[in-house]
């Protein structure tokens, strides 16, 4: 038994090439662009909800906003797709929502080292107290919050390695005048 594929590449190919041509008029008449019809954004739709359902992304919770991103992104470069350089548009729209995802991990991991790292500092001086109901000591004060969690600490760490890591690779990958600039520098200091 063959396993049918939930978009048929032909179909799609011709639908995105009579919605340009639609655009193209529109354009030369000074109309607004037309709306993308339904079979393109079902498509677009489609490619964007089984790809986070892959094992590489259906781990995440913010899933939702994984797909969001994928569509919103998607449908921005739907102009961008020359039928006449690929005859492929799943696999253009496929690698589109793909790093539109990983753009949204790195957001989510961004805002999750933020904020580990203003409850570390928060515990360091003295200000994070748990205001959570029933969450108070012997004496009746506020409970403060525990950071003895290898997870956090793990993650933190990691998360800046990799910052440091980027940013000596972005050093590194440095070209033409800017690599002989950083030299002269170098050199003037010695």
């Amino acid at each position: 038994m063959a396993k049918r594929n939930y978009v048929n590449n032909p179909e799609f190919l011709e639908a995105i090439i009579a919605y340009k041509k639609l655009c193209s008029e529109a354009e030369d008449s000074g109309e607004k662009r037309p709306q993308i019809p339904n079979y393109i954004g079902q498509c677009i739709y489609q490619i964007s909800t089984r790809l986070a359902s892959k094992p590489n992304f259906s781990g995440y919770s913010y899933k939702d906003e994984m797909i969001s991103d994928g569509l919103e992104n998607a449908i921005q470069a739907l102009g961008n797709f020359d039928p006449n350089k690929s005859h492929n548009p799943f696999a253009y729209f496929t690698q589109i929502i793909w790093y539109a995802f990983l753009r949204r991990i790195d957001k989510e991991k961004k805002q999750l080292y933020i904020k580990h790292k203003v409850t570390e500092n928060s515990v360091m001086t003295g200000t994070a107290v748990d205001h959570a109901e029933g969450s108070v000591d012997r004496n009746g004060e506020p409970g403060y919050i525990d950071l003895n969690n290898d997870y956090m600490t793990d993650f933190v760490r990691g998360y800046e390695k990799k910052m440091e890591d980027k940013k000596k690779a972005q050093t590194k990958a440095k070209k033409g005048l800017e690599k002989f600039m950083d030299e002269d520098k170098k050199e003037a200091k010695e």
